[in-house]
Order: C-alpha cells, then structure tokens, then sequence
C-alpha cells in the first residue's frame, strides 16, 4: 500500500467512527468501493482445481479475454450483458476465414502486462495450450466451444493469434469470450513453474499474472482482497473506480447492517429473505434482480450409488420433495418455480418445469416397485456458502425423505471446500445450484448430463443415448432438427430424472443509492471496471 492509499483508508476508518450513519458511504473517496460478501475467491487463477465462483471475478478483471459481450437494456431499465454481440478487448479486430476453418485475432499493440511486458501472440498461445491442457473445468469449459488441443492455435506473429476450427460450432466464438480463455504473462508464469507443476498453477493461485483492469494490492484468504486499478490498462474505457476493497464477512446479518449504516457499498450474495425485505422496505438502499438464465437449484442423485442408480426410486425422491414450502421458506418467493408443469415437453424453453409435484402416495407406490417399501438411509450433502437457502431446504428435503422411509443424514460441506467436494462424486444425494454460461440448454446439458462426466455432472448420469441427443442438439444442420433434439432431450432427462430441478434463482444485488453502473453478467460477478459512484 503506498502513501496516498494508506491515508485514504486511515482517513475512512476514522471518519467512520465520528460521522452520521447515513453520511458514512459519503464519507469514502468516490473513487473507492467497499464491498462485503459471505466469502471471497479461494484462488486467483480460474484455472485451479476447485476454484469457486468468486474466482471468476478475479480472472474478469484482472485479466484480459481477446473479446468481450457488449450490454444491452432490458424495457424495465436493467443493463445486462448480451450474448449476440461481441467487441473487442485484447484483440482490437478478428476475422473469420471464408471457408470456416479458422479465425484470425489482430492483437493491440500497445496491450502490457501488469509488469510492463508487452503482450503478444505467444502469451495468448500459451494461455489457450494451458486452458486446454490442465484439464477439470477449464478443459470441458474450452471443449464446449470445440476449443480441445494446442494445435489448434498459432502465433502467426507477435500480434496476431489464430484459432484453427475443428468443426462448425456455433459455442465458439462465445466460449473464447468467457473467463476461462484468459490472457497469461506466460514467461512470468514459467519461471515460477516447476517440473511437477509445467503450468505454475502453485504460483498463479496466490499471484496474478495478467494485464487486466485491476491488479491484486493484496489477498488474504478467507479475510479480504483488495484490487486497485492498472492506469496502463489499454484494453477497454479507464475505470472510474481506482480501489476495490472486498472483505469477507460470513455473517449475513453483519452484512446486512453494514449496507444500511453505510459501512459498505454493495453485497450480492444476501439470503433471499434479506433481499425480498430490503426490496419492500424503501431503504436507503437499492436492490435489482434479474433471474440467472441457464441455471437452478436442483436435489442431484449419484446414479453410481444404489438404490439411486434405479430411475424409480429418483423418481419416487422426486415426487416427494416438499417443493412449495421449500419456494415459500428458503428462496422466500425469489425465484421461478421448476416443478408442477406438463409430463411431455413440448417446448424448447429452458429451463422449463418439470411434471413432478408433491405426491407422497405415488412416491411410496414407486419405492415398493424398486424394491424399497420400508426405506434406506443416505446422507443428504449441502454447500455451507450458501447456507441461508441451503439449511432450510435440506431440513425441508429430509423431512419429506422421511414419509417415504428414506432416512438422510444432513452433511454440512464448507464453502471453501465445496468445489473439491463436487469433484470426488461421491456424495449420493446433494442440493446445489448450477447456471450454465452460455445461454443455450445444449450447452447445460453438456456440462451437466453428458457421459463425460464433467465436475458439473455431479450426479455421475451417463447415458449413451442421450449424448448422442445432445451431440444432434449442438451441431444440428436446422432449426427443426435442433428444436427436436432439444426437446428430446429435455424430455429424456426429466424422465430419468438424476436430478431433480427445483428453482430457476434470481440474481439479487443490494448497494448504496450513489453506486451506478451495474449490469448482470452470467458469470454472477460484478463486473468493476464498469462501476462508479454518483
């Protein structure tokens, strides 16, 4: 921290014991956002094992993608991102071949790294090889978009980068403009790597290795991150923000009352409760919602651990579950219900409801089919990140599981750890929430019902006909065959049910009145190079 910095927070945490509460946001620089959450990132490289969702917004803004998403305005004056339109970022023009066969990026030439290196081609072909290569979640995440091996890409020159198409994917040019592709000081990188570790992945998950929009001041796991801005970032408009401090608070109600005394500027990570009551109340503070397309929670069921490997007995869990207390008590009403619709699917809408509802005696019926009339006992595992709407529905879930004789243990998994815990597959019965990044169902069924088995598969659901459903659905030659194969295999998934959808979630943000700018991303980050102060 220099000088000036550290007068700055001196100054602010005095004023904050002497000033009115109201007038304590006003208090801070204009230029400064304090920012309170239940928990940070784990990691700042989104290429680590396990790295959790506030990861990705470390990767956002502190590293640059060769293209970004442009925004558009919802009629109701909400800014979100907008998946049909691409602009550039660190690539200042790109142009595809007129046959298909490959793309060609034109870099900026005045792009450097946080420590001054100029950023060229070479750096871009070593990112993409290391995305593509480390394997877990960057490897499927790149693989979505038919981006799956180093010789695909090519430094043609230190500004210009070229991608060699396997095959026509519609997800491509989208999926290079996803966190996960971000742009590496790959000689930084490599002396810090060792033979053990080829990617320096040790080395990048404690120190950034970018030349984003913001650099990393300091990180402390578990306590806070503190961002403050690259004046040299060449890649997008200057930030009006110059400092970002995001502290760790995991009590929500501390949350809370920090946003109304003023203490900090945003939260986006409230229990459902908290925000259904700040909404009504006309606080001082504002809160939007938007609901997070692509995404749900769900109850998953490991389909290698019986008896939940029988359809029957996972339809039975799914005709049990207590689906309206859960909306009215866990998600407070904030969100959209997946559940009590029609049995055929007759559209491409996704997410869509299911045709299961609360029916204890058709749950019975179906475990005394399986073989299961007097119950089992399991262990129903949930994310303790997301606590406040988890608890509640695990309670609610086992208290249901118990009409049919299922007897399930409560396993309370730390948010820190949850990620790792997805990636053993061993749990059999789990509550989470998934949002696919590109809004199209084939690419969520992709990551999450795909014999492949990505980490996002947690249920373990392999079935060879329905990846060839969804193999049709992502390189479908029409819009009939596309539509069919959507619908099939929405209809496939539903009946086999490994897991259960409960909830479409919405995306819910609270922060002071003077806070301008914030648009919804699908990556459920905010975006700070975008914010500002009024």
């Amino acid at each position: 921290m220099d000088r000036r910095d550290f007068l700055t927070t001196s100054a602010v945490a005095a004023a904050l014991t002497t000033v009115p509460l109201r007038a304590r946001a006003q208090a801070r620089p204009k230029d400064v956002l304090v920012v309170a959450n239940e928990f940070g990132p784990n990691s700042l490289d989104i290429h680590t094992v396990g790295a959790n969702r506030a990861s990705y917004g470390v990767s956002w803004v502190c590293y640059d993608r060769l293209m970004t998403y442009g925004r558009k305005t919802l009629p109701d004056g909400r800014v979100v991102y907008d998946l049909n339109k691409l602009e550039p970022e660190l690539a200042e023009s790109w142009k595809i071949d007129p046959d298909g066969k490959a793309v060609t990026f034109k870099l900026r030439k005045t792009a450097k790294f946080h420590d001054g290196t100029p950023v060229t081609a070479k750096d871009v072909k070593w990112s993409f090889d290391r995305a593509v290569t480390v394997g877990g979640f960057p490897t499927f995440q790149m693989a979505a978009g038919s981006l799956e091996k180093p010789e695909q890409f090519e430094a043609v020159d230190d500004s210009t980068f070229r991608i060699k198409l396997l095959r026509a994917d519609k997800l491509t040019m989208n999926d290079v403009a996803v966190p996960v592709p971000c742009i590496f000081n790959s000689e930084l990188v490599k002396k810090n790597a060792t033979k053990e570790d080829p990617w320096g992945l040790a080395y990048t998950k404690n120190n950034v290795a970018g030349g984003g929009a913001f650099k990393v001041e300091t990180f402390r796991p578990g306590q806070e991150i503190v961002y403050v801005r690259n004046d040299d970032w060449k890649s997008g408009p200057m930030p009006k923000l110059r400092r970002i401090i995001q502290r760790d608070v995991p009590n929500a109600g501390n949350r809370r009352a920090l946003l109304i005394k003023g203490d900090i500027d945003i939260t986006y990570d409230l229990p459902p409760k908290d925000f259904s009551e700040l909404s009504k109340e006309g606080a001082a503070v504002k809160v939007t919602s938007t609901p997070i397309e692509n995404a749900m929670y769900y109850l998953g069921m490991n389909t290698t651990k019986p008896p939940f490997n029988d359809p029957r007995v996972r339809q039975a869990v799914a005709y049990v579950l207590p689906y309206d207390k859960m909306y009215d008590n866990a998600l407070y009403g904030r969100g959209i219900k997946l559940y009590g619709g029609e049995s055929q699917v007759k559209s491409i809408a996704w997410p869509q409801p299911t045709g299961y509802k609360s029916d204890a005696a058709k749950a019975k019926a179906l475990m005394a089919d399986a073989g299961h009339a007097n119950g089992f006992e399991t262990t129903l595992s949930f994310d303790l990140g997301g606590a406040t709407v988890g608890e509640p529905m695990a309670v609610l879930i086992q208290e249901s599981l118990a009409q049919i004789g299922i007897k399930a243990t409560i396993n309370k998994i730390p948010g820190a750890t949850w990620r790792s815990a997805l990636l053993k597959k061993d749990m059999p019965l789990l509550i989470n929430r998934f949002g696919g990044w590109l809004n199209y169902p084939e690419y969520f069924f992709f990551w999450c019902y795909h014999g492949q088995n990505a980490v996002f598969n947690t249920m373990s659901y392999q079935n060879p006909k329905l990846d060839k459903i969804i193999t049709n659905a992502r390189f479908a030659e029409s819009k009939p065959i596309y539509e069919s194969s959507v619908k099939e295999m929405i209809q496939l998934a539903y009946d086999e049910v490994p897991r259960v959808p409960l909830f479409q979630p919405t995306m819910d943000v609270a922060m002071q009145k003077d806070v301008q700018g914030y648009m919804y991303w699908f990556h459920l980050q905010p975006d700070y190079r975008q914010l500002y102060k009024a």
